[in-house]
């Protein structure tokens, strides 16, 4: 059976530099996306967070995979005390001073079913905030 992947595409008001610098420098990452206190855009750079709704927070676990600047971030995901694997990797396509940005998250198959949290509406739902507001504000409102 295949599984389809998690993909979000937005078009960002800021050019790739300032897109990849909020992907990928910890002190922006605390401004939009979460309480990350060191990140290295290298393979093999492991770092965790604590997210989640108002009734369960998670440890997420990642370690990235890929690193291309200006390009493509990687990372892996998983929860820390739940089955499952996934990875997250976000692309910056240039469209003149703007930049396309996609988002994939492949493996949300691997997590418990029976979890609301881990449902793939769960993740569309986060996802589409953290890009489509919370990402996109800051860009576009950062020099």
């Amino acid at each position: 059976m295949a599984f389809e992947p998690f993909v979000l595409e937005k078009v960002l008001n800021a050019p790739p530099a300032r897109v990849w610098r909020a992907l990928t420098d910890a002190g922006q990452m605390q401004k939009w996306y979460f309480d990350i206190p060191e990140f290295k855009a290298e393979p093999g750079f492991e770092f965790e967070f604590t997210a989640g709704s108002e009734d369960r927070q998670y440890r997420h676990l990642c370690k990235v995979t890929e690193a291309e600047p200006n390009r493509k971030l990687a990372y892996s995901w998983r929860y820390a005390d739940y089955e499952g694997d996934s990875e997250v990797s976000f692309e910056l396509i240039p469209e003149g001073e703007k930049t396309r940005l996609r988002l994939t998250h492949k493996g949300l198959h691997t997590f418990p079913k029976d979890h609301a949290d881990f449902k793939p509406e769960s993740f569309s739902a986060g996802w589409n905030h953290i890009i489509g507001k919370s990402l996109a504000e800051f860009v576009e409102s950062v020099d």
